[in-house]
């Protein structure tokens, strides 16, 4: 055996050691037990990535390894087993690999926070949760790895737990993925109950062995319960809401949600359910309209916001629909590699950002930074590989991803394939955007008397003169760097999962490449023209639009509309129903009347106990003829 369990529990170690004892240890201790043990994940995935011939051509079938039963229920047997296939072993390299080089970028970012410990103890617990998910063989371990992360989102979006907009958050983040986790569950219970299991061989040995729905019927239903936990956990459309204000925590944690683990659990799901999915009679379709609607619809809302972490958290979400298009449109491995490149940019965006925020001592607000370049050379260019790489500029890794996907999008339906290159024009203007207001023109930060930390929403407008990251947060950037620009070249993801998720057959048109290109050029340019060339055009642009603008720059306003259709009824509804009828009514109404009667009863007791002799006297021959009486009638006598 190879011990794949090793993978998840060094993190859990490390969470355990520094949670139990980080308060007694030194930061540098801190470092190495978190840094450390996932470091020794990454090397034992590695190792046994190697043992299984994966970088030699290896690992045509899953290789599984049993180490108990956990519940065994009449015909129910459900087992603790980890399994490695090809779809894993990419997750656990970017889990494990990307989340290290966040670990090691944190030591330098959080270096002044409180609870530095507590942050990194969470950090571990996420990677635990994240490689458990990827490496159960079975929904139930998944399921528990699932929820597991939602749980360590919660702790660490809330992070800054004494600052009421962090908790507002995580509150926020924690509740619209029960939602969807809800509809997951569901799907869970559908699949023991149509197939008697819940290991992923089992199932799928039974779904292929059936025909392809001609209508709508089991298959479509548990597929649409498990989209519904994807779109909560990979934030699309209607569950997207959380994603933005996800920002309330430190950015190290922005990073590791959005671009190693949790946002990208929802796809991992959808792709490891492909069997399910492909049975099913319009299941994919939806997928597809979902992830499209999700990336056209949040490219928008990227295009007006100020917080450089708001605009690539909503480049997040517009990504994460670009793979959801893969995915519906049958190109399961594009999708896949896409996760896989993403994972690359968006890890250099946010930690980018996060560098700085850093140099702008807290400040988050893109109007109060510009001229960086003079102070921030590494963060500048490392910053500027995963703008072009994000934007899909030819021969980077964004590009090659994203290409695929659009085109197995033209071959499913042409205008999936002009929605999305019109998205990727959108994206490649606003991550310019970002890039041209953070690091050209002068320094708008003004000097204050103090900062507030790196994770918070300060408006001071900087503090003192800007100034490069240490190399602990410019080392991982330079990594993730190289990463996106040629990490594709070193990963040809779709080939490698060929076994599992055939190639498609056939040459794409090169027209389709070419347009593609020219407007992710295209969007770059007019963010050079619009905020370095003529820097007074936006606002001219802004104030002439005036209604669309401020309909975009409130995100469509569809936070208050959720306030007013669904919080505020259901608050208020719970106040005037379950409050005031059922509870101080029904329940309390309930328990008051019992006691109330007891003191009614009480009461003609108590009078009874007169200390009279005569009165008892009396009493005992009323009841004596009560008795006589009863005794009487039931007999005929009287």
């Amino acid at each position: 055996m190879l011990q794949l369990w090793l993978i998840p529990v060094l993190p859990l170690v490390g969470f355990l050691l520094n949670g139990l004892l980080g308060r007694r240890l030194s930061k540098p201790v801190v470092n190495v037990i978190a840094c450390g043990s996932v470091l020794l994940s990454f090397l034992w995935v590695l190792k046994s990535l190697n043992a299984l011939g994966v970088f030699s051509g290896g690992l045509e079938e899953a290789y599984k390894e049993h180490y108990f039963t956990w519940i065994q229920s009449g015909m129910l047997n459900i087992s603790v087993d980890f399994a490695v296939d090809r779809l894993t072993a990419v997750m656990l390299m970017i889990v494990t690999g990307i989340g290290f080089l966040i670990h090691v970028y944190a030591t330098g970012y959080m270096a002044h926070e409180g609870g530095y410990y507590r942050f990194f103890a969470y950090l571990n617990l996420f990677m635990f949760f994240m490689l458990v998910l990827v490496l159960g063989a079975n929904f139930l371990l998944l399921f528990i790895g699932w929820e597991g992360v939602g749980l360590c989102s919660y702790l660490l979006i809330g992070f800054y737990f004494l600052e009421k907009f962090a908790t507002d958050a995580a509150n926020k983040a924690f509740i619209v993925n029960r939602i969807g986790d809800f509809g997951f569950s569901l799907a869970v219970f559908l699949v023991v109950i149509h197939f008697g299991t819940l290991d992923f061989t089992a199932v799928f040995e039974k779904v292929n062995a059936m025909p392809v729905e001609s209508a709508a019927g089991w298959m479509t239903a548990i597929s649409l319960l498990l989209l519904v936990g994807a779109t909560g956990k990979s934030a699309q459309i209607p569950l997207y809401v959380w994603l933005p204000d996800a920002m309330a925590g430190p950015t190290p944690v922005s990073a590791l949600i959005h671009a190693a683990t949790m946002v990208t659990a929802g796809v991992y799901m959808v792709a490891r359910s492909a069997p399910i999915f492909l049975h099913s009679a319009h299941a994919l379709d939806i997928v597809a309209i979902v992830g499209l609607a999700t990336a056209f619809f949040a490219a928008t809302i990227g295009l007006a916001q100020t917080d450089i972490k708001k605009v690539y958290a909503y480049s997040t979400v517009s990504q994460l629909g670009y793979m959801f298009v893969g995915l519906g449109v049958g190109a399961f491995s594009a999708g896949i590699f896409h996760v896989m490149t993403h994972a690359f940019f968006k890890a250099l965006l946010f930690l980018g950002a996060g560098s700085v925020i850093h140099a702008c001592s807290g400040e988050q607000d893109m109007r109060f930074m510009g001229g960086l370049r003079k102070y921030t050379p590494i963060t500048m260019y490392t910053l500027a590989a995963a703008t072009l790489a994000i934007a899909g500029f030819p021969g980077l890794s964004g590009a090659a991803s994203k290409d695929l996907i659009l085109e197995a999008a033209y071959e499913h339906a042409p205008w999936m394939y002009w929605v999305g290159v019109v998205t990727a024009g959108m994206t490649a203007f606003y991550v310019g955007r970002a890039f041209c207001m953070t690091f050209f023109g002068e320094y708008r930060g003004k000097p204050a008397a103090k900062a507030h930390g790196h994770g918070h929403d300060d408006h001071a407008h900087g503090h003192g003169t800007p100034h490069e990251s240490p190399a602990s947060m410019w080392i991982p950037l330079v990594v993730l760097a190289v990463l996106s620009l040629a990490g594709h070249r070193f990963f040809p993801i779709p080939a490698f999962l060929e076994p599992i998720f055939p190639l498609h057959e056939g040459e794409p048109e090169h027209w389709l490449e070419y347009v593609a290109t020219a407007f992710g050029l295209g969007g770059l340019a007019l963010a050079y023209l619009f905020y370095v060339v003529s820097p007074g055009l936006p606002d001219s642009i802004a104030s002439t639009f005036r209604g669309p603008y401020r309909l975009i720059y409130n995100k469509y306003f569809v936070d208050e509309l959720y306030d007013s259709a669904v919080i505020t009824p259901t608050i208020e509804g719970s106040r005037a129903l379950l409050w005031r009828v059922v509870d101080a009514r029904g329940i309390d109404g309930l328990v008051n009347g019992v006691g109330t009667t007891a003191r009614g009863v009480g009461a003609v007791l108590r009078r009874m106990q007169s200390g009279s002799i005569r009165s008892y006297a009396a009493w005992v021959v009323l009841g004596s003829i009560a008795i006589v009486a009863y005794i009487g009638f039931r007999g005929g006598v009287l």
